[in-house]
């Protein structure tokens, strides 16, 4: 849920709302925001006229923070905490649509306790849910080859061994216990950044709390989820933040909107499965100027939209999703 807050007195500003709002329309019924965070998207929602939204956060953090609000809302608004993977349970009835912002919210990397940011010092944590085990649990005792695979394939780090490296000669001498003892052993196995470039940690840090939270494994679980959950006509919203998450939403719809080949004079035409979503809008919307200028968090957001059709939900085959190596391993 990357973006989906500021710091400070700045207001909580959700990402790509207004053109997810106009996607979607006209608001009706009964939705799950699956990543209900500040509430920026609920509130929105319910403002457009959903007549019921279900809130669903792994973080229990969330809700005593909308502790003073929410109320307002009456039986519009019920709040489950959960994973967004069983939201057609946790809904509990068919729905009118879903919305999911993916990744971790500006709410948690702004609280140094929580351990998302190299920022700010804070024990070396990253647990969404606040439970199982912490980022620092996988550094501290994962395999330098474990630690190269994860920073290498959920955060695309190329200097992914030298860093996995640096970190066990690092933990032999003193365990790591916060996030900038993390930062600084990073940031000497890369060249200073320059201004304008992300920090050196970034890409480590995003891969560390992918693997904490099993990120891929919940989104695509998720998914699958809202399909399950979505009534015929039901929309589906989805904000990404990086491309390999993007990459995934992506594939999955495409993959649950095609239809049988049209066949060849060499093959006969096979028989049409009927698509499970329509895409709509087809392609991707990113964050507009005025976006950029009231959260520049906003610069990497992508939204896809799709509308559920009357074909039965089907599990999806991962393998074809694009998914990192490592999120692969356990599927069948």
């Amino acid at each position: 849920m990357a973006g989906a807050a500021e710091t400070g007195d700045r207001p909580h500003i959700p990402v790509l709302l207004r053109p997810l709002l106009k996607a979607v329309a006209p608001v009706t019924g009964i939705w799950a925001d699956g990543t209900f965070g500040a509430g920026g998207y609920t509130r929105g929602l319910l403002a457009e006229g959903a007549d019921v939204v279900v809130g669903i956060d792994r973080d229990p953090l969330v809700f005593d923070m909308a502790a003073d609000w929410a109320g307002d809302y009456g039986e519009r608004l019920r709040l489950e905490q959960g994973t967004f993977s069983d939201l057609d349970k946790l809904a509990g009835e068919p729905l009118d649509g879903v919305v999911l912002d993916l990744g971790v919210s500006s709410m948690q990397l702004d609280l140094a306790e929580r351990g998302f940011s190299f920022m700010k010092d804070g024990p070396l944590d990253m647990r969404m849910s606040q439970s199982g085990p912490s980022a620092a649990d996988i550094v501290n005792h994962a395999s330098e080859a474990e630690l190269a695979d994860i920073l290498f394939q959920y955060g695309e780090e190329r200097a992914s061994r030298r860093i996995a490296k640096a970190i066990v000669a690092a933990r032999a001498e003193q365990l790591f216990e916060t996030t900038l003892q993390l930062a600084s052993v990073i940031e000497k196995c890369l060249p200073r950044s320059k201004p304008g470039q992300s920090h050196p940690a970034t890409r480590s840090f995003q891969a560390i709390r992918i693997a904490v939270n099993d990120e891929f494994g919940q989104l695509i679980a998720g998914l699958e989820a809202a399909e399950r959950a979505l009534k015929p006509g039901g929309k589906l919203a989805v904000v990404t933040f990086h491309s390999m998450e993007d990459r995934v939403v992506k594939r999955f719809l495409q993959a649950r909107s095609s239809v049988g080949g049209g066949g060849s004079r060499y093959a006969p035409q096979g028989q049409d499965e009927i698509p499970a979503f329509h895409l709509t809008p087809k392609k991707a919307i990113g964050p507009d100027e005025q976006e950029l200028e009231e959260n520049p968090r906003a610069r990497s957001s992508r939204l896809r939209v799709a509308t559920r059709t009357e074909a039965p939900a089907e599990a999806t085959d991962r393998k074809k999703l694009g998914l990192p190596g490592l999120a692969l391993k356990g599927t069948s």
